[in-house]
């Protein structure tokens, strides 16, 4: 038996570092994705429009600004749309608590009658949520090899190797952080509210992106909801 749990560990482990070959990215630290070639990555959060409620002036004031922030890049960018199927059965269960300690007879009576037209309109159509997502580089040490002379330094002086290794870092993250600031201004134009995703949101987002049969928590709070800062 310990040997069998033994090979079971063993194909696990296997099996984790096989999955993770495919993974391009290094780490997650101070709210930036690093990848293995050396390149970060910043991802923003970003709202959506209406844009067909809007007027047309309103219409072309958008369309002006969105280009004119198009014109001012000068390093590429990936818009990302996550479309994921929406867990409602927490919104489900928080309505049969309501509908249950109401004291009003006829509020009761509405709760219930809600809560049963949402379960039907789920159970007969995929509820989707889509979130939006800006994802900024810098590639400024992407093809960037480490050299054997380099490997001696790290040899003679890790110490001093792994500090440098931390102020070339902050240096680029700054300088990715400028290209977020940049995006952030050219964006606001346009009525979109934008917010930069932190360590523990990035790793939410990667994991999901990589278990697509995770289903959305209803409870999660929309991103037109959200305290979106201008940086």
């Amino acid at each position: 038996m310990e040997q069998l749990h033994s090979k079971q560990l063993t194909k696990n482990e296997d099996l984790g570092k096989s999955a993770q070959e495919f993974v391009d990215i290094s780490e997650i630290r101070d709210n930036v994705v690093v990848l293995k070639n050396g390149t970060l990555r910043a991802v923003l959060m970003v709202s959506s429009i209406n844009f067909e409620l809007k007027s047309s002036q309103e219409q072309e004031a958008i369309v002006a600004s969105y280009q004119n922030f198009l014109n001012s890049l000068d390093f590429p960018v990936q818009i990302l749309v996550s479309s994921r199927r929406l867990d409602i059965d927490p919104y489900l269960e928080l309505l049969d608590q309501k509908e249950k300690t109401q004291e009003n007879e006829l509020l009761r009576f509405q709760i219930a009658d809600y809560r049963n037209f949402i379960k039907n309109l789920v159970g007969t159509a995929n509820i989707m949520t889509k979130s939006f997502y800006i994802v900024i580089p810098f590639a400024l040490t992407e093809g960037k090899k480490e050299t054997f002379l380099d490997k001696i330094k790290v040899a003679l002086n890790p110490k001093q190797a792994l500090v440098e290794k931390r102020m070339e870092f902050e240096n680029y993250k700054n300088q990715l952080w400028q290209r977020v600031e940049h995006i952030s201004a050219g964006l606001g134009g346009s009525g979109i509210r934008m917010v930069p995703l932190g360590t523990k949101e990035l790793i939410e987002l990667f994991y999901n992106s990589y278990n697509p049969t995770v289903v959305e928590p209803a409870e999660r709070i929309e991103t037109e909801k959200l305290e979106l800062n201008r940086i």
